[in-house]
């Protein structure tokens, strides 16, 4: 059993996906061809933002949008700790300051209550609050209007980290149209992956297109060889966007798939350990299915008896940001992180992709049932 099933999906799709990179080998157009663009245009009006543009991986989209926001030395920028690396480490990189934020054990997103008093913190050590990173963690979306609310009373811009969450729905809209700007990855584990690197920005705001246009490469202006700002080289493959364009094609389907997988993950389950929640006024892409151990539960053992059963399992994440060597210097909610901590004691994810058989979710579930009820 494939913990994400790649192989399947490509079975699916293998004869157009040889045609559209038959094409992009027999036009040798291998940089910003007509298929990068074409691209663009569809994933724009996936999830009905005005501008998409492609760019070289989901770190890099989050850098372009800092960039075009222009983060920059005494901001401070708040991020979730329970999440991948990504998020934070552009941050820095802009010479901002990181201000690490918990997240609330229901939805594993930021916890506006935490956001608020993280922003309080931040100005009393003398940062400007000046933006805010929400991450749609696993496939669900942040609480963006609760964010959004605490955002405007700061004067703060949000960038929505959707790596992992790119078309899922929150209260009507889909996850790339909210933010001043969304980033997403298409690394080949994600819902919407290719074969290789690649991520992609959204925005309804035609200037910081065009900034983010522009700094993708090299900080381009109307002359080839007259760059206007420093940017940085982060164009996203041809080759890559012919595949994605196969994949985007059937998306919407292999998500409808996901959400018949979740369900019946947490119908048998939900009695045993804690299943994931998901709103009713959203719609999670599933990324990942992740369960929590509860008192009593030892996650370790879980993972033992399920690996002897032949059940693929993964911990995302083991240890928060805010408590790895890069990070743990950067400030942080002052009531603490608790929650961060104690779901990376005890989350683990199971096997999640649209191409699961029924077969395969019964051999995860009777083997998950059998592991925490010992």
């Amino acid at each position: 059993m494939e913990f994400i099933d790649l192989g399947a999906q490509q079975r699916r799709i293998r004869d157009r996906l040889d045609a559209r990179l038959a094409a992009v080998l027999d036009a040798g157009k291998y940089i910003m061809g007509p298929e990068v663009a074409e691209f663009e245009r569809e994933l724009a009006s996936f999830c009905g933002a005005r501008h998409a543009l492609g760019c070289a991986n989901g770190t890099d989209a989050l850098q372009l949008a800092l960039m075009a926001l222009g983060a920059k030395a005494g901001d401070a920028v708040f991020c979730p700790s329970f999440t991948f690396a990504s998020t934070a480490e552009i941050v820095p990189m802009t010479g901002a300051t990181p201000v690490f934020v918990d997240v609330t054990p229901a939805s594993f997103n930021m916890d506006a209550e935490s956001l608020k008093r993280a922003i309080v913190y931040a100005r009393s050590l003398g940062l400007r609050p000046a933006g805010v990173i929400p991450v749609d963690l696993f496939g669900l979306p942040a609480d963006y209007d609760a964010i959004s609310d605490i955002a405007r009373e700061s004067g703060m811009w949000i960038v929505a980290d959707s790596a992992q969450g790119f078309g899922a729905t929150y209260r009507g809209r889909i996850t790339g149209s909210i933010g001043d700007i969304a980033t997403t990855s298409f690394f080949p584990a994600k819902p919407l992956g290719c074969y290789g690197d690649g991520g992609a920005v959204f925005t309804g705001n035609d200037e910081l297109r065009a900034l983010m246009e522009s700094y993708r490469v090299h900080g381009k202006g109307s002359h080839k060889y007259d760059n206007e700002r420093i940017g940085i080289n982060s164009r996203l493959d041809t080759l890559q966007a012919a595949i994605l364009l196969e994949k985007l094609a059937i998306y919407a389907d292999e998500i409808d798939a996901r959400q018949r997988v979740a369900a019946r993950y947490t119908t048998a389950l939900h009695n045993v350990i804690q299943t994931p929640e998901v709103p009713d006024d959203c719609r999670s892409v599933w990324a990942q299915y992740t369960l929590t151990c509860s008192a009593g539960q030892d996650r370790a053992a879980v993972l033992a008896s399920l690996s002897a059963a032949s059940v693929p399992t993964a911990v995302y994440y083991p240890r928060p940001l805010h408590q790895q060597t890069a990070y743990r210097d950067f400030p942080c909610d002052p009531q603490g992180l608790a929650h961060s901590e104690t779901l990376a004691l005890n989350v683990f994810s199971l096997p999640m992709h649209p191409y699961l058989s029924e077969s395969d979710q019964d051999r995860v579930i009777d083997a998950v049932r059998a592991a925490v009820t010992v």
